[in-house]
C-alpha cells in the first residue's frame, strides 16, 4: 500500500471516529445531521463487515459477492437493479431504443455525470463521463489480459467482440481500435449491435463487469486499480488498509436524486471492516460498532430468532430481515482430475451427503431448503426446480456407485482435498460434517484446506484442486445465471489458461446447445423450458454436489432507513439514510 493511501486512511479513520452516531446522546438535538425533504436526513457513516477481504475492485476482475457489494457503491453501469424489486433500471442511461429485430440498442447517456475527483485527472478534479468512456471500458472487457475474468459476458453476444478478443492475445490491448458492434455516435450516444437478439442483454449491462471507470485511472494505476477505484458511483474510495478496512466517502457531485428530489447520497460515508469471525462481528454489532450483521452466527441463530419476537428480548430492539436468496451452496468437482473424471464417483458423493442433517444440525436451519434438485434456487417465478431430479441421501446408492467405479468399500480410494474459504466459521463447520459423512458412508477420506477467498478462486480458475466449495450469488435475477456456471464452450484446452466461471471444466454438447437455445428464446416461458432440460443433464452428469439453497438473515440497527433486503443481496447504499430521532 502506498504512503499516500496510508496517510489518507488515518485521516479518514479520525473523521469516522469523530462522526456523530444516531444513537448517541447528542443526536437528540440532531447534531451532525441535516434534515432533507420527506423527513430524511443527511449524515452518518454506515459501518458494516465482510467476512472475506476483496480480491480486486477492478470491474473486469470481480468474481465474488464480497467484492461486488463494495464495488457497487463506487462504480455504476449503464443499468442497475431496483433494490426492492430487482427490476433492471437505468443508471447511467437516460433512455434507450431497440430496433424491431431486437439486435441493436441505442443508448442516450445522462449528461453531467462526473467521475470522482482523483489524482489521475488534470488538477485532481473528476471530469464528465461520455460515450467514449463506455466504449473504452467495453473494449477492455473484450481484451485478453490477466485482469479480465469476465469476457464471457460479451463473447458471441456483441458483434465483433470475439474477433477483437482474438486479436488481443498475449495481452496486447488495443483500446483505440473499434469493435464492430460498439459505435460512439456522439458525446452522449452509444450504439450496440448484437450477434442475435438476447432478452437478457440489459441484465448483462447491470453486472459488475460492465461498470464504467475512468480510462485515466487504468493508465496511471494499472494493476493498482484493484484498490484505486475511480468511478461515478455515490461513494469514492477514501482509504484502504489491506485486509482490515476500506473507507468510502460521499461523492459530492453525484448525479442521482431520490423520489423527494433530494441529492444523493445521504450518508457521509461507508466503513467496510473485514472481521472473519462471525461471533466477534455480532458482539461488535451489539456494542454499536457495526450497523448491520449479514449471516448470523449459526450458534446464536435460534436465540436471535426467539428474542426478536419478544418485546423485552435482547435482540428485539434490532430490525431482523430474512428472505430466501438467489444463492446456492455447492461442491464442485474438478472433472479433469484423475478421480473425479469418473461419473460413478461423482454420483457416489452426491448420494452420500445427508443435506437435511447439515441444514438442521450444523446450520441450525439457516438455509431455505436442502439441495435435492438442481443448482438453481427455488426463487424464480415460472421456473419450477421440482421438475429437476437431483440427489437425496441414500447410503446404498452411494456405495453401489463407488463399487461401480472400482473402489469397493472405499478400498484404494485416494485421499482428496476440499478447498474452501471460511466465511466466519460457517463453511468450516459444514466441511467438518461433510468430511465425517463421506468417511462414515463411503470410507473415503477428505482433507480440508481453508484458504483466503482469493487463493480459493485462483486455484479454482487454474484447475488446481480436487473438490471446491462454492457459494454462487446471482449476478442478476435469472435461472440462466446459475446454468452459465457450467457452460462448456468457453473452457480452455489447458489448465495453463484460467477457466471462469466453469471451474469444473465440465463439457457437454447437448447442455451447451440447450443453454444457447434458451438464451435466444423469444419468451421467458420458452427459455425456462430449455433451461430446465439443460439443468437435468447437469444433474445427471453430476459435476457438482448441490448442498442447500440459502436464506439470508440480517440484523440492522434501528435507525437505518430505506435499506430493503432482497434475494440477490444487491445493495444500493446511495439511498440509505439514518433517522437520528430513533433511539
Amino acid at each position: 500500500m502506498t504512503l499516500a493511501l496510508k496517510n489518507s486512511y488515518w485521516v479518514a479513520l479520525i473523521l469516522l471516529v469523530n462522526c456523530v452516531r444516531p444513537n448517541e446522546e447528542s443526536t437528540s438535538e440532531l447534531k451532525g445531521f441535516v434534515q432533507a425533504a420527506g423527513n430524511r436526513y443527511y449524515g452518518g457513516v454506515l459501518r458494516l463487515n465482510e467476512s472475506e477481504y476483496i480480491k480486486s475492485l477492478h470491474p473486469h476482475s470481480i468474481t465474488d459477492a464480497f467484492t461486488y457489494r463494495t464495488a457497487a457503491q463506487v462504480y455504476e453501469g449503464l443499468f442497475g437493479f431496483d433494490p426492492a424489486t430487482l427490476e433492471v433500471i437505468p443508471r447511467l442511461v437516460e433512455s434507450y431504443t431497440l430496433n424491431e429485430r431486437g439486435d441493436e440498442y441505442t443508448f442516450s447517456l445522462k449528461q453531467g455525470v462526473l467521475f470522482h475527483d482523483d489524482a489521475c485527472f488534470e488538477g485532481g478534479t473528476g471530469r464528465e463521463m461520455t460515450a467514449e468512456d463506455v466504449a473504452y471500458c467495453f473494449r477492455m472487457l473484450c481484451t485478453q489480459r490477466r485482469e479480465n475474468q469476465n469476457f464471457a459476458l460479451f463473447k458471441d453476444v456483441v458483434q465483433g467482440a470475439s474477433k477483437y478478443y482474438e486479436t488481443t492475445a498475449q495481452g496486447n490491448a488495443r483500446p483505440d481500435e473499434g469493435i464492430s458492434g460498439i459505435e460512439v455516435v456522439d458525446r452522449y450516444t452509444l450504439k450496440m449491435k448484437l450477434v442475435e437478439p438476447n432478452s437478457l442483454f440489459l441484465t448483462y449491462l447491470a453486472q459488475p463487469a460492465c461498470f464504467i471507470y475512468a480510462r485515466e485511472a487504468e493508465e496511471q494505476y494499472g494493476e493498482e486499480m484493484r484498490v484505486r477505484a475511480v468511478g461515478t458511483g455515490p461513494f469514492s474510495v477514501s482509504s484502504v488498509d489491506e485486509d482490515i478496512a476500506i473507507n468510502l466517502r460521499r461523492h459530492t457531485q453525484y448525479h442521482r436524486r431520490d423520489s423527494m428530489g433530494n441529492n444523493l447520497p445521504f450518508l457521509d460515508g461507508i466503513s467496510v471492516q473485514f472481521v472473519k469471525d462471525k461471533k466477534t462481528e455480532l458482539l461488535e454489532f451489539k456494542q454499536g460498532n457495526f450497523d448491520m450483521v449479514y449471516r448470523l452466527p449459526t450458534d446464536y441463530l435460534l436465540e436471535i430468532l426467539t428474542d426478536n419476537l419478544e418485546d423485552d428480548g435482547e435482540y428485539s430492539q434490532y430490525q431482523l430481515q430474512r428472505v430466501p436468496e438467489m444463492v446456492t451452496q455447492f461442491l464442485c468437482f474438478n472433472t479433469t482430475d484423475s478421480v473425479f473424471d469418473n461419473l460413478a464417483v461423482r454420483k457416489a458423493f452426491n448420494f452420500a451427503v445427508d443435506r437435511q442433517k447439515i441444514l438442521d444440525y450444523v446450520l441450525n436451519g439457516e438455509g431455505y431448503a436442502p439441495g435435492n434438485h438442481g443448482i438453481t434456487p427455488p426463487v424464480f417465478p415460472g421456473y419450477d426446480i421440482s421438475k429437476v431430479r437431483g440427489y437425496r441421501f441414500n447410503v446404498d446408492s452411494a456405495r453401489y456407485y463407488l463399487d461401480l467405479a472400482g473402489y469397493t468399500g472405499g478400498e484404494g480410494f485416494p485421499t482428496v482435498s476440499l478447498i474452501l474459504n471460511a466465511d466466519g466459521e460457517r463453511n468450516t463447520q459444514v466441511a467438518v460434517e461433510l468430511q465425517k459423512q463421506l468417511s462414515d458412508h463411503l470410507n473415503v477420506q477428505v482433507k480440508i484446506k481453508v484458504l483466503p477467498l482469493a487463493q480459493v478462486l485462483e486455484k479454482g480458475f487454474y484447475g488446481n484442486f480436487n473438490l471446491m466449495r462454492i457459494g454462487w450469488y446471482a449476478d442478476y435475477p435469472s435461472a440462466e445465471n446459475f446454468l452459465w456456471l457450467f457452460y462448456g464452450a468457453d473452457v480452455p484446452a489447458t489448465t495453463k489458461n484460467p477457466s471462469y466461471p466453469n471451474v469444473a471444466r465440465w463439457k457437454n454438447a447437448e447442455y451447451d446447445r440447450l443453454y444457447d437455445a434458451g438464451l435466444h428464446a423469444r419468451t421467458l416461458q420458452d427459455a425456462n423450458k430449455l433451461f430446465l432440460q439443460a439443468e437435468q443433464i447437469l444433474m445427471d452428469e453430476a459435476p457438482l454436489v448441490v448442498m442447500w439453497y440459502d436464506e439470508g438473515y440480517r440484523l440492522l440497527q434501528p435507525f437505518i432507513q430505506n435499506f430493503p433486503n432482497n434475494p440477490m443481496q444487491y445493495r444500493d447504499f446511495g439511498q440509505v439514510w439514518f433517522d437520528p430521532t430513533v433511539d
